[in-house]
């Protein structure tokens, strides 16, 4: 029998596509500057202080957008929460519509 940890939750307060292309969430106070240990593919950007995937090949953006939310549920336990006051930043409406029904 393991010990259980309480989950943490962080809101996330904007989620974006930026000039190259690459998924990012910004969370609203949790940093993830270790994230890259996961070796997954997912980083974190100390300056903007916010999670962020390479250029899609294979996988869309709503699979990265997932992915990035099961590392850190995994590696942090943290959960990242879409909220009403999640900013959206050139993010086309179809991928917006995926993320809220997941």
């Amino acid at each position: 029998m393991g010990i259980k940890v309480a989950m943490k939750f962080d809101n996330i307060t904007e989620i974006g596509i930026d000039s190259s292309e690459r998924l990012y969430i910004i969370p609203q106070k949790e940093e993830f500057s270790m994230i890259w240990r996961s070796a997954a593919e997912v980083h974190w950007d100390t300056v903007k202080q916010c999670l962020y995937s390479p250029k899609p090949r294979e996988w869309s953006y709503y699979q990265w957008f997932c992915h990035i939310v099961d590392i850190v549920k995994d590696e942090y336990g943290c959960g990242l929460l879409v909220t009403n006051g999640t900013k959206w930043s050139n993010v086309p409406d179809q991928l917006r519509n995926e993320i809220y029904s997941n």
